[in-house]
């Protein structure tokens, strides 16, 4: 039987890079996103190509069901639509707020719902990997809205993971730091803004999609077979640990 994957968010820095590492791990894969140009763009003719909205869940349910009508039900999952959206919480329109939980949580929530409801009737196993961040794990200035959509993240995670391991399926979460993408240009698109970045870390340095990725395509393998309901920290020791001071 042929491994099928399901990547959302995949016309993005780290949708693109999941993806390339997942081919090399001899899948096929269903990529999606709203934007069908960038899709077509990122992709020419590779892959099953699906344009939808996953926040909303007629659009969750139209990607698996285009997936099945093509015999690519997948049995892995890797979601990497998101966006950031800082600012002081008093400082943020109702609007700011709709569109961060949007992307990160309520996308999330549809489209894993229509993922486990596809892989339940299938009587399959399967696995999937949400991202949340370093900020839903530790209070960082500025950064309520997107904490706030990505502690839901974590705790859809642990719930839908308790809920579903009786049938075999395994869902996980990672937690990065900043990383070199097209959603954080805002801020590492100055050298000082970078440097800046790159310091906050115990490990200072800018993360990697390409690294993350790697990390995402492991959880969703038959090597972490034993592991379900887990949030896997990728950000230089931000969230857990103070280095000595000198």
């Amino acid at each position: 039987m042929e491994k099928v994957a399901l990547v959302t968010g995949a016309a993005g820095g780290l949708g693109q890079s999941v993806a390339v590492r997942l081919v090399e791990a001899g899948w096929r894969l269903v990529v999606t996103s709203r934007e069908g140009e960038r899709l077509a763009s990122s992709y020419g003719d590779r892959h099953l190509q699906v344009v939808a909205d996953c926040s909303s869940v007629a659009g969750a349910r139209h990607i698996l069901e285009v997936a099945k009508a093509h015999e690519m039900l997948p049995t892995a999952f890797a979601h990497c639509v998101g966006n950031i959206r800082l600012g002081a919480l008093h400082r943020l329109s109702e609007a700011d707020f709709a569109a961060c939980l949007n992307a990160n949580l309520i996308s999330a929530f549809h489209t894993l719902a229509a993922f486990i409801g596809a892989v339940r009737d299938a009587k399959c196993p399967g696995s999937a990997v949400l991202v949340s961040s370093a900020a839903a794990r530790i209070g960082t200035p500025n950064h309520e809205t997107v904490a706030a959509a990505k502690a839901g993240v974590e705790g859809l995670v642990r719930s839908a993971a308790a809920t579903c391991a009786g049938n075999g399926i395994r869902i996980n979460a990672v937690a990065p730091g900043i990383m070199d993408t097209p959603a954080a240009t805002a801020i590492l698109g100055s050298a000082m803004g970078r440097d800046a970045a790159a310091r906050q870390y115990p490990l200072p340095g800018i993360g990697s999609p390409d690294e993350l990725a790697e990390l995402m395509v492991w959880l969703l393998s038959e090597k972490a077979a034993r592991v379900t309901g887990q949030v896997w920290s990728m950000d230089g020791g931000f969230s857990t640990i103070r280095p000595l001071v000198r």
